[in-house]
């Protein structure tokens, strides 16, 4: 992205900045479906949240998946309510760069969205995303339900040992919720940036092995 941030290091919630009570963003409908990004959504479909680097190519990989409704970007898993980019680039509020992605579980399931998840970044690498360093580019799940929470430690367990077999290290993915902390919609023009953008960046930070979910992997862990 075009501002990086440089902060490895958590905020302590009281040195976190404040932020705001209204939301920084009127979202306009999604740019390459017309569905609304902030709801209603359809009954039946379900929310997973999750965060792996730079939000741009993270949201584009998502809505290009069959059996997912819509996408959007925001900040999560911090203490600055309604946060900006120049402030999550700070490093003093404590989120990360999160998708949310709406999905119909009858088209694809919780486990398919994860094992994307995995093999769409390097989830080994702390606080960044190759160039990319900062708290909000790092690995996070956020479940919202006791299920998702048991596939998500279940897929990192499975994929750790997929990892170290080709001689990666440990994964250092956050898994934090149920309850899922709150998800605040950034800025309108991060929201399918890459749509709006088609030569935007949008690094590829991939390590190559192939995680083995969405095929009944025991919600165990």
């Amino acid at each position: 992205m075009f501002l990086f941030g440089k902060s490895s290091a958590m905020p302590a919630p009281e040195s976190a900045l404040p932020g705001r009570p209204e939301p920084i963003l009127d979202p306009a409908p999604h740019h390459v479906s017309g569905r609304p990004i902030a709801g209603p959504y359809p009954d039946g479909t379900e929310i997973a949240e999750l965060a792996l680097g730079c939000f741009w190519g993270a949201e584009k990989g998502f809505w290009q998946l069959p059996g997912v409704w819509v996408t959007a970007v925001g900040y999560q898993g911090g203490f600055t309510p309604n946060a900006t980019y120049q402030e999550a680039c700070s490093g003093k509020t404590g989120h990360a760069e999160a998708v949310r992605v709406v999905f119909d579980p009858s088209k694809i399931t919780y486990e398919e969205l994860l094992k994307h998840f995995w093999e769409a970044h390097d989830p080994t690498q702390g606080m960044r995303q190759g160039n990319d360093v900062g708290t909000q580019y790092r690995s996070a799940i956020f479940p919202r339900t006791t299920e998702q929470r048991a596939l998500a430690i279940a897929s990192r367990n499975t994929y750790q040992a997929r990892l170290t077999a080709a001689g990666f290290g440990a994964i250092t993915t956050e898994i934090t919720g149920p309850p899922a902390p709150d998800f605040f919609f950034a800025e309108d023009y991060h929201q399918q940036y890459l749509s709006k953008n088609p030569s935007g960046y949008c690094p590829d930070h991939g390590t190559g092995v192939a995680c083995p979910i969405g095929v009944g992997v025991a919600s165990t862990g």
